[in-house]
């Protein structure tokens, strides 16, 4: 009797802490759940970033620059080659000899020797616009290393070719170098008389105001006043 009441008196012995109970799972490397013992990422990882995909970028930058700088330079030599063959073309075939009339008297074709700048403006001061052919384009040539947009290219292209094409009568026609005639042929009526040249820079120079306007820069951003 005296045992089973020791039995009975005696209170149940408390299972050890966490007993019966369903912990969280250890791996049995020993690393905690989402570290990098399972793959998981860290906040180190995070914070470092990951440089494969910046080198990936920084390439697509690179890659996207030098198209755009293709795209200028090509829409140059295509401006600059059409006005030169123009010009050669009406010096050999049209100059000392009568208007060749395209549409009546609305639109004809006449060699005109102009030193002035475009639309026979300004005759007195070709050394003048000589130096500011010259200074636009070093300007575009040292934008170009920045160039990211395409329509940028573009009117940057006109310019660069339209201006060189001008900048080649000042340099190698009559009376001198940097006192050159321009040659222009397109003759509107009611209109200064004009060529290819002129017409590249005019495009060239709208697309410009209406990028402007739009807020893209030339380095492919777009901003907003």
């Amino acid at each position: 009797m005296a045992e089973a009441e020791r039995t009975i008196e005696t209170p149940e012995t408390p299972d050890a802490p966490g007993a019966g109970e369903t912990g969280p799972l250890t791996p049995a490397d020993g690393t905690a759940p989402g570290g990098a013992g399972d793959g998981g990422t860290t906040d180190r990882d995070t914070a470092a970033g990951d440089p494969v995909a910046g080198a990936d970028g920084a390439t697509a930058v690179a890659a996207k620059g030098r198209r755009r700088l293709v795209a200028l330079f090509t829409v140059a030599v295509v401006a600059y080659l059409l006005d030169l063959i123009s010009k050669t073309l009406v010096v050999a075939k049209l100059e000392h000899h009568a208007p060749v009339e395209i549409i009546g008297d609305w639109l004809k074709l006449e060699a005109v020797r102009n030193p002035g700048a475009a639309f026979s403006m300004g005759e007195a001061f070709t050394v003048v616009f000589t130096v500011i052919a010259s200074a636009v384009i070093v300007v575009i040539v040292r934008l170009a290393r920045k160039l990211r947009s395409l329509p940028w290219a573009i009117a940057l292209g006109l310019l660069l070719g339209g201006a060189l094409g001008n900048l080649t009568d000042r340099l190698f026609r009559a009376p001198g170098v940097f006192k050159g005639a321009v040659v222009d042929f397109i003759s509107p009526a009611h209109f200064a008389v004009f060529n290819l040249a002129d017409s590249a820079i005019v495009c060239g120079g709208i697309l410009i105001v209406i990028l402007s306007f739009r807020g893209l820069d030339p380095d492919g951003t777009v901003h907003k006043d």
